[in-house]
């Protein structure tokens, strides 16, 4: 089995650090076109640059915008009127507790982590339906369907990615053009190590053993028993965006290591 995406122009949103760049140089190994987004000039060179260090053919084009905003969507538009594969990855997320989060934090992670990936889709799906071939991937998360007590806002704005996905694929019915979700569970990135560094202080424990150690009590039902890499998150996402997942569509695929102890989603 080969994943081919040549001659794919794939964009991904949030794509300078983690399980976004991640998915950037998969897509670029796959041989797509990939377009790198974040807020900081300085952040997607470096990203263009790390992916090139790895894959040195790999054709890429960066962007500069915050898509948590109309305008920042609109300067991708504006740079990037197409694509054949979108993959909604920009997200934020911490830790705090429901009774602290403010009316705002609620606004500002909605607008970041759902109606970013509602704006994309809603520009570059018509464009796909005409071609009748498009893959539009949302990357959701594990605390979409087992809501986390500390991250209700987080987990919330997940599980409406899930909504997002399955309603949309239903309204592409017969297009050619597949939606589908993700749903990672712990992986090792920048953000979660940030996320640990005080538990990393008072343990003296290493960022990996750190975040493994916080699989095994925050994520007791885990499988694997420890956190996923990122490049085992992305692999799934170059899966779905190529043509071999034509059959797969209006789908929630785990990639959580087991955390959901579930026969189902």
């Amino acid at each position: 089995m080969k994943i081919d995406l040549t001659g794919k122009l794939a964009v991904v949103s949030g794509s300078t650090a983690g399980i976004g760049l991640g998915i950037g140089k998969a897509l670029a190994l796959s041989g797509a076109t990939v377009v790198i987004i974040g807020r900081a000039a300085a952040k997607v060179d470096e990203a263009i640059a790390s992916i090139k260090r790895d894959v040195p053919e790999a054709q890429l084009r960066g962007v500069v915008a915050d898509l948590g905003t109309a305008e920042g969507a609109q300067q991708l538009f504006a740079t990037e009127p197409r694509a054949d594969i979108l993959v909604n990855n920009l997200g934020i997320f911490n830790e705090v507790d429901f009774f602290d989060t403010p009316d705002e934090e609620w606004t500002r992670f909605y607008e970041t982590n759902v109606i970013s990936g509602v704006r994309l889709a809603r520009h570059y799906v018509g464009d796909m339906v005409a071609n009748k071939w498009g893959r539009v991937i949302f990357v959701s998360s594990e605390s979409g369907v087992a809501i986390p007590a500390n991250m209700i806002n987080y987990g919330t704005t997940k599980a409406a990615n899930l909504a997002v996905s399955h309603g949309l694929a239903k309204r592409l019915a017969g297009t050619g053009v597949t939606v589908n979700a993700i749903l990672p569970g712990p992986t090792f990135t920048d953000g979660v190590e940030d996320m640990l560094k005080d538990a990393m202080a008072e343990s003296g424990r290493s960022a990996r053993d750190e975040a493994n150690h916080f699989v095994r009590q925050a994520r007791p039902s885990s499988i694997i028993q420890r956190v996923a890499e990122v490049d085992e998150v992305a692999n799934l996402v170059a899966y779905l965006a190529s043509p071999l997942s034509s059959a797969t569509t209006g789908a929630a695929l785990r990639v959580d290591g087991g955390v959901v102890d579930s026969l189902a989603i």
